[in-house]
C-alpha cells in the first residue's frame, strides 16, 4: 500500500478535489483509508461516492450504512446513488454506466481534478487473461490503465501495483471492517474461476507475477497508441458513409487492417464489442479477400456486412429476423451472445433471475426468439402485455429484438422475458420453486 500512498501523494496537489469510488469491499476500503491519510499530510478534498446497486443481494443496505457512517466519522463528504431499476439487456454494462454517470455528476458538482478507483494488480491479471483467452484488440490485451485521462478530469487506479493479499492484510493491520460480495466466490462467474484456481499458481511460480503482468500492460499500451496514430492517418481516406474502400485496404499492412476493422466495430457495437471474438475478425478478413463480387455475412446485432465490389458496407439489418427454438437444458448459450442456465440458488431477486414451480407449467421448457402478438401476463400486474410494448417501454434497439429469448413451456405460454420482466409464474425467494433460471453473459 506504500507505493499507492506515494504514486497519490506526488499526483495529488494540496487543495485538490478528489472523487473516490467506495463500496464497502476491500480493495476500496484500503484505498479510502490511504487517501484519507494523504488528506491528514494535504489539506485536499474528499467526496466519497457510493452506488447501492439494489439488486436484492443481502446486506447492500448495511454497506451502505457502514460507508456513510465511515465518512462521518472521517469528516468526508458522503455521496449516494442507489440504483431504482434496470432496462438494459446487459446488467454488468448498465450497472457500470450508471455508476460512471453518477461519478461524473459528482465530478461537476464538486469541480473534482480526480476520480479514483480500486482496480489493483489481481484484477488487472484476471482481465488480462481472459482477454487473451477470449481474444480482443492490442489495446484490450493490456487491460486497463493507471492513469486515464478524461475530457474535464483524471481516472486514477493507485492500487495497481498492489495484489490482494496485500489488501487484506492492510486491513486486518489497521483492523478496517470490509465486506465481502459472496457472488465474487461463485465459479459461474469466469473472472472469479480466473481468481480461484488461475491466479494462485501464477502467484506461486513468482509471487511478484502482477509487476511483470503490469509492464506487459504497459508496453502493449504504447504500442497501441502507436498503431493508432497510423490508423487515423489512413481510416478517413478509406472508410467514408460506412463503405470501406477494399482497394485501398488490401494495400495496408495486416496490423493496420486489424485496427481498421476494430475502429469500424467500436464505432458500430459503441460498448457492446464483447459480442466480437477473432472468429468474426476472420470471417470479415475471409469476405475481403474472398474473389466473390458480391456476397455477406452477417454479425452479432443484426450488423451485416455487404461486399459489392471493391467495397465492404457496413449496416444494420433490421429485418433479419434469426428464428430459434432451444430445449432448455442445464446450460444454454443464446444467438445474442447471452446463456441461460439452470442454477441451483440464487439470493438475486432481479429479472436476470426466474423461479418456477413445475406443476405450474407444462414442461419441457423452451427457449425461442419473440413471435408477433406474444404477450406475457406480468407478474404482480392484473392482465397481459405485448412483449412488443415491452421492448418499446425498456428501449430495446430494434436489432436486439429479434433474437432477444423469450422461455416458454410447451403449451408456449410465456413464462420468462429474460433480463426485463417475469410473468405470473415466477415465485418469491420464500415460496416453493423447483427450477431455478439465470440470464447472464459470461463477464470480462
Amino acid at each position: 500500500m506504500e507505493r499507492a500512498y506515494q504514486f497519490l501523494k506526488e499526483i495529488i496537489n494540496e487543495n485538490d478535489t478528489v472523487v473516490v469510488a467506495v463500496s464497502a469491499g476491500p480493495d476500496s476500503m484500503a484505498l479510502f483509508d490511504t487517501l484519507i491519510s494523504l488528506k491528514h499530510e494535504k489539506n485536499i478534498n474528499i467526496i466519497c461516492a457510493h452506488v447501492n446497486h439494489n439488486t436484492g443481494r443481502f446486506g447492500q443496505d448495511e454497506e451502505q450504512s457502514y460507508v456513510e457512517e465511515y465518512c462521518k466519522n472521517n469528516n468526508i463528504v458522503f455521496e449516494l446513488y442507489k440504483i431504482k431499476d434496470y432496462s438494459n439487456d446487459n446488467f454488468e454494462s448498465e450497472a457500470r454506466d450508471k455508476r460512471y454517470n453518477f461519478f461524473e455528476e459528482l465530478i461537476k458538482k464538486y469541480k473534482a481534478k480526480y476520480l479514483l478507483t480500486a482496480h489493483h494488480g489481481d484484477d488487472l491479471m484476471e482481465t488480462i487473461l481472459m482477454r487473451i483467452v477470449r481474444g480482443s484488440t492490442l489495446r484490450g490485451y493490456s487491460g486497463f490503465s493507471k492513469v486515464v485521462e478524461k475530457e474535464n478530469y483524471t481516472i486514477l487506479r493507485p492500487l495497481i501495483e498492489t495484489t490482494k493479499d496485500e489488501i487484506i492484510k492492510y486491513l486486518e493491520d489497521k483492523k478496517i471492517k470490509f465486506y465481502t460480495d459472496y457472488t465474487n466466490l461463485e465459479e459461474e462467474h469466469t473472472r472469479n474461476r480466473y481468481r480461484k484456481y488461475i491466479l494462485p499458481r501464477l502467484k506461486k511460480e513468482d509471487k511478484n507475477v502482477h509487476l511483470k503482468f503490469l509492464k506487459y500492460s504497459n508496453l502493449l499500451q504504447e504500442y497501441d497508441n502507436y498503431i493508432k496514430k497510423e490508423t487515423n492517418k489512413i481510416i478517413k481516406n478509406i472508410y467514408v458513409n460506412d463503405k470501406l474502400n477494399i482497394t485501398e485496404f488490401n494495400k495496408l499492412e495486416y496490423i493496420i487492417k486489424i485496427n481498421i476493422i476494430y475502429y469500424i466495430l467500436e464505432e458500430k457495437y459503441d460498448k457492446e464489442l464483447t459480442n466480437i471474438t477473432d472468429n468474426h475478425i476472420e470471417l470479415i478478413l475471409d469476405l475481403i479477400e474472398s474473389n466473390k463480387k458480391n456476397t455477406f455475412i452477417d454479425l452479432p446485432g443484426n450488423i451485416k456486412l455487404i461486399k459489392k465490389y471493391d467495397y465492404l458496407e457496413f449496416k444494420y439489418d433490421d429485418n433479419n429476423i434469426v428464428d430459434y427454438k432451444i430445449e432448455l437444458t442445464e446450460t444454454n448459450k443464446l444467438p445474442n451472445g447471452y446463456k441461460i442456465d439452470i442454477i441451483d440458488s440464487s439470493d438475486n431477486n432481479s429479472n436476470y433471475i426466474c423461479r418456477l414451480n413445475k406443476s405450474d407449467i407444462k414442461l419441457p421448457l423452451y427457449i425461442r426468439n419473440r413471435i408477433d402478438g406474444d404477450k406475457i401476463e406480468i407478474k404482480n400486474l392484473n392482465g397481459s402485455k405485448k412483449i412488443k410494448d415491452i421492448f418499446i417501454d425498456k428501449k430495446i434497439d430494434i436489432e436486439k429484438r429479434n433474437m432477444w429469448p423469450v422461455v416458454v413451456d410447451s403449451n408456449d405460454t410465456i413464462v420468462w422475458l429474460p433480463g426485463l420482466k417475469k410473468s405470473k409464474f415466477d415465485k418469491q425467494k420464500t415460496e416453493k420453486c423447483d427450477i431455478i433460471l439465470k440470464y447472464y453473459i459470461e463477464e470480462e
